[in-house]
């Protein structure tokens, strides 16, 4: 089975700070890292990693576009349908870690250059039951149209409402696995998932527009399921160094895991810990773990 991720592939630029600068203030930081990311690149990634035949569909741009691409060959990701537009920049992500918390900028640069007749081809290929995986850094008109396509091909389909964006009621029912996390969440449905009367307050309201499951990613409280089952997911407990990539590292290790014919429990577990190890790590792609890594967490249990 393939997954398609059909998303933003970024240049993350990354430094931590003491304390975030006022207006018109300078302070120091360190720890400056450039590493390939995006949501859609490091949910790619993840889902190679992970033990699923990735396939990216996207675009880079002239500035930072060979590094991109070599992070994808490295990682094993087909990218056959990544396109170069030499003429402007790849995306990129400015990203300013505070503590455990991070702030991001984003200048979408070449994912903005995605096409319809790009979907179209990427997908030519596709089977029924293969996945389609998406998120909100490519334009949206793409996005609707990408999971539209996935549906009339009998495609299981991904949508990751990263960063929050106002959507059409018509794009709901395309969507069999929404993944918020909580402020997304909060964004779709004004009501922010926090216990568990919250929790199910806020999944219902998602699952009456039209998707079949709706997974809430909650942080510290774990990952919750509703839908056809309903699967309630902890944590493991780990040495947070940068969130960066935490979210998608669970979002394409789960999408792999379900590829491979896991039960959406377990799917879940392996998310969970594939992403608290990159919870420990700096950096986006780089700290995603392999298979191998996570499985030696599992061992440890």
């Amino acid at each position: 089975m393939t997954l398609y991720v059909i998303g933003s592939i970024n240049m993350d630029l990354s430094i931590q700070i003491d304390k975030m600068p006022q207006i018109g203030e300078t302070r120091l930081g360190s720890h400056f890292l450039a590493t390939p990311g995006g949501k859609g690149a490091n949910q790619a990634v993840a889902v190679q990693k992970s033990g699923g035949k990735a396939v990216m569909v996207g675009c880079i741009g002239g500035e930072f576009g060979q590094d991109l691409r070599e992070a994808f060959i490295s990682a094993g990701v087909d990218m056959q349908n990544v396109t170069m537009i030499p003429d402007i920049s790849s995306g990129l992500a400015i990203i300013i870690i505070e503590g455990n918390n991070n702030r991001i900028l984003i200048d979408p640069g070449a994912n903005g250059q995605v096409t319809k007749a790009l979907i179209d081809q990427a997908l030519e290929a596709a089977l029924p039951g293969d996945i389609l995986l998406t998120q909100l850094e490519i334009p949206l008109e793409m996005v609707c149209y990408a999971l539209e396509c996935a549906k009339k091909k009998r495609m299981t389909t991904f949508l990751n409402p990263a960063p929050a964006l106002a959507l059409p009621d018509s794009v709901f029912p395309n969507v069999d696995y929404l993944l918020p996390n909580q402020t997304e969440a909060a964004f779709y449905t004004g009501i922010y998932p926090i216990q568990e009367d919250s929790i199910r307050a806020c999944a219902f309201h998602l699952l009456k527009k039209g998707v079949k499951n709706v997974l809430i990613t909650l942080g510290e409280s774990g990952s919750w399921l509703f839908g056809e089952k309903e699967v309630r997911m902890g944590i493991y407990p780990i040495n947070v160094v940068d969130t960066t990539a935490a979210g998608d590292t669970f979002i394409g290790a789960f999408a792999a895991k379900l590829a491979s014919g896991w039960l959406e429990e377990d799917a879940m577990r392996y998310a969970a810990k594939a992403a608290s190890i990159t919870l420990s790590r700096q950096g986006a792609q780089k700290a995603i773990p392999t298979e191998a890594e996570v499985t030696a967490v599992e061992g440890k249990e």
